[in-house]
């Protein structure tokens, strides 16, 4: 047994023992987790995809005369952003669109634009273009404004995603003879492709299944940044079907995270667009796991073989919210270009970067062996499989 202290206390050292998750399958294979337990004292774990449920907070600062933007209109480089806060606070999500988007009324739409372009322009030190209105009050009296900033303009600038790092995702497929545009990218008729999200043996809640080190308060890697757990993310579903080793087998666990948009690099932050779905955010996340025992090596060290994930019709299983899976592959197939579905053989593509999820790794390691980075004890667990939380559908009925 160590403690995340002991821990601390070697990395001052410059002799704590850190290692990729990525190596640690291989450490873990050779010597076993006793003697992994042993030598290993942290696990750094990375990925890199798109995540949707990211967003920013912003203070402008007064102009003068002042003026009410809470309550108004605001646009970031034409994108809308929500403005039911204080008087120059607004916030920017990563899928907001320009009024002017046509959505997919010329199916597929391109969303060649949203507010994850605007939050990559402005870590990227971009002008970006502010225009609100306002109703006017005795003490705000201006009514409109129109001006460019840039984050170094800008008092707090702040990136706040209510959800990220997807403890296992759907792998997506499309058994319908149309093609198919969604958040899982193109899926082509008559199971023509299949499309996974999740940086398999690097990914962070993979390597800590049960949450037993990652908690509110954890800190992080955030695009190029520091940063911290602060909940456990929205549609958190710890109490789904698991392998043996406790590992999910489906859509599981989530995370809430905040950091410093104005510390942050923009090699890990970049808007997207989904081709007839939306624009979206590109977010990468690294998390250290302090090897504190046995069961965590074991656990940080399982191989891709021994990690599975659902295969789900997106022409008919996921639009009509339906439980029905076409199977489960690992990981270990996935990554290797092709899966088995009964008969057929389907080629794989990844919508999340394993190259940027291994760089990511690799960063946190150096900065943990740098004495840059150390760990920190939770305040709080993020609910895990004892707390009994299921994902709540929303249901269509009358006022009673």
């Amino acid at each position: 047994m160590k403690t995340i202290e002991e821990i601390n206390e070697k990395i001052k050292k410059g002799k704590a023992v850190v290692v990729t998750a990525e190596e640690m399958v291989d450490i873990v294979k050779a010597k076993g987790e006793t003697k992994a337990a042993k030598e290993i004292d942290v696990v750094t774990t990375g990925t890199f995809a798109p995540m949707c449920s990211s967003s920013i907070y912003l203070n402008f600062g007064h102009s003068s005369p002042r003026i009410k933007i809470g309550g108004g209109t605001c646009f970031l480089n034409g994108v809308s952003a929500y403005t039911g806060l204080a008087a120059v606070d607004v916030y920017l999500g990563a899928t907001a669109l320009p009024p002017t988007d046509p959505g997919n009324l010329f199916y597929p739409g391109e969303f060649s634009y949203g507010g994850g372009h605007v939050i990559e322009e402005l870590v990227n030190g971009k002008h970006v273009l502010l225009e609100a209105t306002s109703y006017g009050t005795d003490c705000y009296p201006r009514k409109q404004i129109k001006t460019y900033i840039t984050l170094k303009d800008i008092n707090e600038a702040v990136l706040f995603n209510p959800r990220n790092c997807y403890q296992n995702y759907n792998v997506a497929v499309n058994s319908s003879e149309r093609m198919l545009y969604t958040y899982m990218g193109i899926l082509k008729p008559n199971l023509g492709n299949a499309n996974f999200c999740s940086a398999g043996v690097l990914s962070p809640l993979l390597r800590d299944p049960n949450y037993q080190t990652i908690g509110i308060g954890t800190k992080i890697f955030l695009c190029g940044a520091y940063g911290y757990v602060v909940w456990h993310g929205t549609q958190h579903n710890p109490c789904v079907e698991r392998t043996p080793e406790g590992v999910p087998k489906r859509p599981a666990g989530t995370l809430a995270v905040i950091g410093n948009l104005k510390e942050m690099n923009g090699e890990f932050i970049r808007g997207a667009s989904f081709v007839g779905y939306g624009a979206t955010l590109l977010v990468g996340i690294g998390i250290p796991i302090p090897v504190l025992d046995e069961k965590i090596a074991f656990l940080c060290g399982l191989p891709a073989e021994k990690i599975f994930a659902p295969v789900v019709d997106y022409s008919a299983s996921y639009p009509e919210r339906k439980p029905d899976i076409l199977g489960e592959v690992s990981y270990a197939e996935l990554f290797s270009g092709r899966i088995k579905l009964g008969s057929r053989t389907i080629p794989t593509g990844a919508l999340s970067s394993f190259f940027m999820a291994r760089r990511i790794a690799e960063i946190l390691r150096i900065w943990i062996a740098d004495k840059r980075f150390e760990l920190t004890n939770p305040v709080a667990n993020i609910p895990g499989k004892e707390s009994g939380i299921r994902l709540k559908n929303l249901e269509i009925k009358e006022k009673r």
